[in-house]
């Protein structure tokens, strides 16, 4: 697992879950004969799947969404153990202090010019809030429709539906793009990373992120013009498109901007790579690791 220095601390593997989604749903699994451990896993997640009835709304405050959001709780091997709100899931406090270990993602849309577009957090963000980042993270959510619970099938065959789905969902939401204006999304791997937010809460934050984060890579079609943006001023203080030569600059230490540590960890790990063969990329999954979990050392 990555951790940033000076944003995550105490020891990895503590995410559990103890929502009321996960005990009913171990109930109702084991009451179909799969006890114990044996009601996570497949079943548990098809249990999850089957959850999905609800269209989300996009209205209400950052402490709405905390507590009515119910993000995908999993272990290291991204294994699903059940489910718990973003509240929960990012308070960094005694008894989790890693947070509960969540499924996210994390979309780069590129404009027809191969410039990807970036946006700077609202300041209202309860977590890193102001960071600039890519074009827009957050959570797949259960109880949704379109599904956005993954299946293992899905991840060996290498696609994500489901947090291609969040992803529409929020990219609407965030910068009121369109779904039918959203490219095809290609899914490259998942990144394991811990951050406590320091920058905003001081040394002792109670918040953090937890996360295994699938990345998700998508163009414009040649010639296409921009997306239109319609950023909600509750999600995003600001929007661009950058090259690779304005994305340094912008990230140079003398530029007094901040940053998400999921950003910096992709930017410095796998976005150059990425970009340069964005054409291979995304026709043909070139450094598509989908069935990996990087962990790495910053």
């Amino acid at each position: 697992m990555l951790r940033l220095p000076g944003l995550g601390r105490a020891a990895a593997g503590r995410a559990s879950c103890s929502s009321l989604q996960l005990h009913g749903l171990r109930h109702r699994l084991a009451a179909d004969g799969l006890p114990g451990r044996e009601a996570s896993g497949s079943a548990l997640r098809a249990a999850m799947a089957g959850m999905a009835t609800a269209v989300w709304e996009g209205r209400g405050s950052q402490a709405d969404f905390m507590q009515r959001d119910n993000c995908i709780v999993v272990d290291e091997r991204d294994a699903i153990l059940g489910s718990a709100n973003k509240y929960d899931c990012h308070r960094f406090v005694n008894g989790q202090p890693d947070g509960r270990l969540h499924r996210a993602f994390s979309v780069f849309l590129f404009d027809s010019s191969n410039r990807l577009l970036l946006q700077q957090r609202a300041t209202d963000k309860i977590t890193f809030p102001g960071v600039w980042t890519n074009t827009c993270c957050s959570h797949q959510l259960v109880g949704q429709t379109p599904d956005e619970v993954d299946s293992d099938a899905d991840i060996a065959a290498g696609r994500a539906p489901g947090a291609a789905a969040a992803a529409r969902r929020k990219l609407q939401h965030e910068l009121g793009i369109d779904p039918a204006d959203v490219p095809p999304l290609r899914y490259l791997t998942r990144l394991h990373y811990c951050a406590r937010d320091t920058d905003t809460h001081g040394p002792d934050a109670p918040w953090g992120e937890h996360e295994v984060d699938y990345i998700l890579l998508g163009r414009l079609p040649a010639g296409a013009p921009p997306l239109r943006l319609a950023p909600n001023p509750e999600e995003v203080a600001s929007a661009r498109y950058v090259t690779r030569g304005e994305l340094a600059a912008m990230m140079a230490p003398g530029s007094g901007l901040k940053w998400s540590p999921w950003f910096r960890i992709i930017a410095a790990h796998f976005l150059p790579r990425w970009w340069e063969d964005l054409d291979d990329v995304l026709a043909a999954g070139k450094h598509a690791d989908a069935a990996a979990i990087h962990r790495l050392d910053c």
